[in-house]
């Protein structure tokens, strides 16, 4: 069966050859020529198949290995993305200081002195102010008034190191 499929467009080449010597017979030469090039361009294919067929499945080298080998890219946690652009905001300007930053500073904070001290920052604001000291304080009080200044220059960077290592301290 496979053989027949093969020998198909070949007989069906020298049927046309027939046709076209008969047809024009003064470039029987070329004609020829022509043929036994589309014959033998056939029979390479043929032998490329087979030849592809018999070679085991390629498989990449340990050097195209190593050279394709790209790591995922990093996934950013979404909350951290968040909290990055809440202190760079908070930096910025006293607006977002008082209303984006310092509400995830506070609850940080008020987390972190009940489970680890036992306080609750807004029942024991003493106790509270003790524990964190007067620059982590400062910005988590309860009693902090918004900015008059939407606009006024936020925390500065000194600030809040210190204030955030009031709150990893506790």
């Amino acid at each position: 069966m496979g053989a027949l499929k093969i020998a198909r467009f070949p007989l069906f080449l020298t049927l046309v050859l027939a046709i076209v010597l008969l047809v024009a017979p003064g470039r029987a030469e070329l004609i020829v020529h022509v043929y036994v090039l589309v014959l033998a361009a056939i029979g390479l294919g043929h032998l490329l198949a087979a030849m592809r067929n018999e070679l085991p499945p390629r498989r990449p080298s340990p050097f195209d290995a190593a050279l394709n080998k790209r790591g995922r890219p990093a996934q950013r946690i979404p909350e951290l993305e968040r909290m990055e652009r809440e202190v760079a905001l908070g930096l910025a300007t006293a607006f977002d200081l008082h209303y984006r930053l310092r509400p995830r500073l506070r609850r940080i904070a008020a987390e972190l002195l009940a489970a680890r001290r036992g306080i609750d920052l807004d029942a024991s604001p003493d106790a509270a102010h003790r524990a964190l000291g007067d620059d982590a304080w400062e910005i988590v009080r309860g009693d902090r008034e918004p900015p008059h200044e939407r606009f006024a220059a936020g925390l500065d960077i000194a600030s809040l190191r210190l204030a955030v290592s009031a709150l990893e301290a506790l």
